[in-house]
């Protein structure tokens, strides 16, 4: 039983190490600001597909990871993504049924969120930011979660299948 949750987990592992590492990919100055929150994105379809096995405190850990390896303020990203998971976590029954449009309009509220505590965390820390690095994630993300979406679910109805 506990090797097969094992080999569950490993596709969840990849796949946020992965996104961990485009987030820190170098990107051209004009489209940085436009950088999509990868980890984010991952960590909302886990949870929702997997809300027994990822939780806030495996979003916690993920932030403080991408904490570090972003070199920003130590708990920010933490935060931010403990505040999402709770909430993909607490509605996941409802996020599952709604069509991909209706999820896609949620998961732009849950970045927009997700965003608005960097950005406030940021201003109590006395760090600007411009409107573009707080939109330009929002709308970047929004736009490719119905890839994300489907890409993953077909991985899971794979695993699943065999």
């Amino acid at each position: 039983m506990a090797e097969r949750q094992a080999i569950r987990r490993v596709p969840v592992l990849i796949s946020i190490i992965v996104a961990m590492m485009l987030a820190i990919a170098p990107l051209p100055e004009s489209f940085e600001p436009f950088r999509p929150d990868w980890v984010l994105l991952i960590l909302i379809y886990w949870t929702m597909a997997l809300p027994r096995n990822f939780s806030v405190g495996s979003a916690w850990i993920t932030g403080l990871v991408l904490d570090v390896a972003q070199g920003t303020l130590l708990g920010q990203h933490a935060l931010a993504l403990s505040a999402v998971v709770f909430l993909t976590v607490r509605f996941h029954l409802q996020l599952r049924v709604f069509p991909l449009s209706q999820l896609t309009i949620t998961v732009a509220a849950l970045i927009g969120l997700y965003q608005f505590i960097l950005f406030w965390i940021n201003g109590v820390a006395g760090i600007s930011t411009d409107s573009v690095r707080f939109w330009g994630p929002v709308v970047s993300g929004t736009l490719l979660w119905p890839l994300v979406y489907l890409l993953f679910g077909t991985v899971s109805y794979r695993r699943r299948s065999s």
